[in-house]
């Protein structure tokens, strides 16, 4: 397994073991565990599966450290680059994983479950044209295959509820109905990762995912968020016209450095994000379609808001943090 210490790797990791799967996790040294730690050491970012520390950009150690011989059924992918930027993208989405189907080749590995991204429909970002064309190379790989492309993910989703508790408005582009989506749980999402591996309707299939209900939009989610804390809503516009101002500003001096040009392309991210929904696109209308969107699992972003108001611990965003 790939990407197992991100929060949606770790339940991935779990729902495999709890229906009796051995998991093998190939870690790579940047999260943490530094290359010369002992495997129990780095066994305890996953619990209850064998962890390796692989350099996953070289594939010599993605074979000798990794599969080291050893026979696999399957490979599942929940790794992503963490930032997006074009040189993490490429290095992560792209050439890590390109080493690992290769390594997954020579061993015989069977399936390879890959989590991309429903944002890979239009793609207008490097790290959408990275996760493409290593989506590409595992159709064409001959390996059987399921590419789940997930809607957008509940800690994605969580970063306003303490500025919210604390009185702060909820931040929206425009008028915060520009976008929707059909959020989706780790758990929800782990489980029908799991499922690819077990249904032979989900083999050689390019797999749109969402949540379980109606696609909302950034104001229902600021609306229910207000309305389980007994608050009024209180909402703050950022204009779309702001984030082509920044965007512009930093493309003109990125072209001298190499860190304002990376800073350019996250902000460019951030609008597409602010402007797209993360539903299914449909080719000859070029409208999004919530219908057509597949949802699966019980836990709604909703039971989430609710969840972390009661005390659960919110999730680690990390590079992925906007708000």
């Amino acid at each position: 397994m790939l990407g197992a210490t991100g929060t949606i790797g770790r339940a991935t990791a779990a729902a495999l073991m709890r229906r009796g799967n051995e998991v093998v996790c190939l870690v790579r040294p940047a999260v943490g565990v530094a290359a010369g730690s002992s495997n129990a050491k780095a066994a305890r970012l996953v619990e209850g599966a064998m962890v390796k520390v692989v350099d996953l950009g070289d594939p010599a150690s993605v074979l000798r450290d990794g599969f080291s011989g050893d026979r696999f059924d399957a490979v599942v992918s929940c790794m992503a680059s963490r930032t997006g930027s074009p040189k993490d993208a490429w290095a992560v989405d792209h050439r890590a994983h390109l080493n690992v189907l290769e390594a997954a080749k020579r061993s015989g590995v069977g399936h390879f479950v890959l989590l991309s991204a429903i944002c890979v429909q239009k793609p207008m970002l490097a790290f959408q044209q990275a996760k493409l064309a290593f989506e590409a190379a595992l159709v064409a790989s001959g390996l059987r295959y399921s590419i789940v492309r997930p809607t957008a993910f509940f800690k994605s989703l969580s970063g306003q509820i303490e500025r919210v508790r604390k009185g702060a408005p909820f931040l929206i582009f425009g008028d915060g109905t520009l976008t929707s989506c059909k959020p989706i749980s780790d758990g929800d999402l782990a489980d029908y990762l799991v499922h690819c591996l077990e249904e032979e309707a989900s083999w050689n299939r390019i797999l749109p995912i969402g949540g379980p209900g109606e696609a909302i939009t950034p104001r229902q989610q600021g609306e229910a968020l207000f309305a389980l804390l007994g608050l009024p809503p209180k909402f703050r516009s950022v204009p779309i016209a702001l984030l082509d101002v920044i965007i512009a500003g930093l493309g003109t001096f990125g072209r001298l450095s190499p860190s304002l040009r990376e800073k350019a392309e996250l902000a460019r991210i951030g609008r597409y994000y602010a402007t797209e929904s993360m539903l299914v696109l449909n080719p000859q209308t070029g409208r999004y379609d919530a219908d057509a969107t597949p949802s699966t699992g019980t836990e709604t972003l909703f039971d989430f808001y609710r969840s972390v108001l009661a005390g659960s611990a919110p999730p680690d965003r990390g590079d992925h943090a906007v708000f």
